[in-house]
């Protein structure tokens, strides 16, 4: 590892700890040289994930959007800041493991939904409204009736 101050690419650790959620390692090292103090990150190279847009443009995987998104369909809700990074570390894991390179805009939606169908109600209406677009009352009633628990009498007619 190269010195910052000096070029010098000889140096020690001194302190090595997990980072960003275990994903990536810190190290505290000492140039031999020099003396001066540095921190370095180790993490693992991941392949890049591209995203098709519904317009047939394709665009590198931005978690950001996804966070912007949650934020926006959680304001206001209980849901605090580390439930949401949570949801989003889930969804760019499941992706990285994937074999895939692309990915569709509507798969990312849908594993967003299916995160917030277990987390918030609300939050789970507000998000499918934006992301299924949907153009009136009838969209909405139709989502809900989704999110409604099936009763014993109706699980017994359907069987």
């Amino acid at each position: 590892m190269q010195c910052p101050s000096c070029q010098n690419t000889d140096s020690r650790v001194l302190e090595s700890r997990s980072a960003d959620s275990g994903r990536s390692v810190r190290r505290r090292r000492e140039c031999l040289n020099c003396d001066f103090r540095f921190t370095t990150y180790e993490r693992v190279e991941t392949v890049p994930i591209y995203v098709l847009k519904k317009s047939g443009t394709k665009e590198l995987f931005n978690r950001g959007k996804i966070i912007n998104g949650l934020n926006r369909a959680c304001e206001k809700t209980l849901i605090p800041a580390s439930k949401i990074e949570f949801i989003v570390d889930e969804i760019e894991l499941e992706l990285h493991q994937g074999l895939r390179k692309e990915v569709k805009t509507i798969e990312i939606g849908e594993m967003v939904l299916t995160h917030l169908k277990d987390i918030n109600e609300v939050a789970y209406i507000r998000f499918a409204s934006v992301y299924r677009q949907f153009d009136g009352i009838n969209d909405f009633m139709k989502t809900l009736e989704s999110l409604k628990p099936i009763k014993k009498e109706e699980l017994v007619s359907v069987l």
